[in-house]
């Protein structure tokens, strides 16, 4: 295959902005140029690489010409910085899946001073799915709970977040005046991330609670946390948003630790290396490490 480098920046805009349109936004061209670009790329490839729905959906084939194409589009940026490229504002554009609750504690300060070299995009999914979209080569690093490294990535662990059933003192003195008994979990209201969230119900089935509770979504990390403080139910809150004085652990033996590894693609690049390093010294400052548990 002779693959064309402004044929690859196309695919990689295409899906990051959606449409065609947009991508052509993006890359300062007409929409027919983007058109004729992924058309060529697919003749080039003998397959198809995109279905033109909108949102555009990446084919199984189209997955692995994406990754080649962010893998090279970073490459290059990392030659032009090394060369003294000047500086035009153009960065190169990194894709990180993160879980909604570390990127509402420590990701984003641990990014923050690398924003003028590198955009993110920031995918969020909870830390159980988050390897899903590194597999299909949407981005290409990830906060992930999933620890064996995925073909062509390496893992580093990073930590764990410990999550305590929590509640305001007047919850836990309306719905547990005798303790947090399986019989009273079986009736009071939860607060519930969203469908993919398991922390609570897996902590009414260690109780051994039958039935199931009322549940408020909430999916937003602030928000959770803001429901639970303001008595909408009772939750798994993470001990980096707990505010002293505003919530009550209902069960000393219910925290759980959620451990996070930091997958990336297994390539040399400057750039998602000192992404990397940024990421796991943060990790080591904010999470539960073993030496401390």
């Amino acid at each position: 295959m002779d693959l064309d480098l402004g044929q690859l920046r196309a695919l990689d805009a295409t899906v990051r902005e959606g449409t065609l349109e947009a991508a052509a936004r993006a890359l300062h061209v007409t929409p027919s140029a983007i058109s004729q670009r992924l058309r060529a790329l697919e003749v080039s490839t003998g397959r198809v690489l995109l279905v033109r729905s909108k949102p555009v959906r990446v084919t199984e084939s189209g997955q692995a010409v994406l990754r080649l194409a962010r893998q090279v589009d970073l490459l290059a940026a990392d030659v032009t910085r090394e060369l003294g490229g000047t500086d035009d504002g153009d960065v190169p554009t990194l894709p990180i899946a993160v879980n909604a609750d570390s990127m509402a504690t420590w990701v984003l300060p641990a990014l923050a001073p690398l924003a003028g070299d590198v955009a993110f995009d920031l995918h969020r999914e909870d830390q159980e799915h988050t390897s899903a979209l590194l597999r299909a080569g949407t981005v290409m690093a990830a906060v992930t709970a999933e620890a064996a490294p995925l073909p062509g990535c390496t893992s580093t662990p990073l930590g764990a977040m410990r999550y305590r059933p929590m509640a305001t003192p007047a919850f836990a003195d309306r719905w547990f005046p005798d303790g947090p008994t399986p019989e009273a979990l079986a009736v009071a209201p939860v607060v519930v991330f969203d469908r993919k969230d398991d922390l609570q119900h897996d902590h009414l089935r260690r109780r051994a609670v039958a039935g199931t509770p009322p549940a408020h979504y909430v999916p937003a990390s602030a928000d959770y946390v803001a429901a639970v403080t303001l008595g909408l139910g009772w939750g798994m809150v993470p001990d980096l948003q707990a505010r002293d004085g505003d919530l009550v652990e209902l069960d000393r033996t219910g925290a759980v630790d959620v451990v996070l590894h930091w997958q990336q693609w297994k390539m040399r690049s400057a750039t998602l290396d000192r992404v990397r390093d940024a990421v796991l010294t943060a990790a080591a400052r904010e999470l539960r490490q073993p030496d401390r548990a």
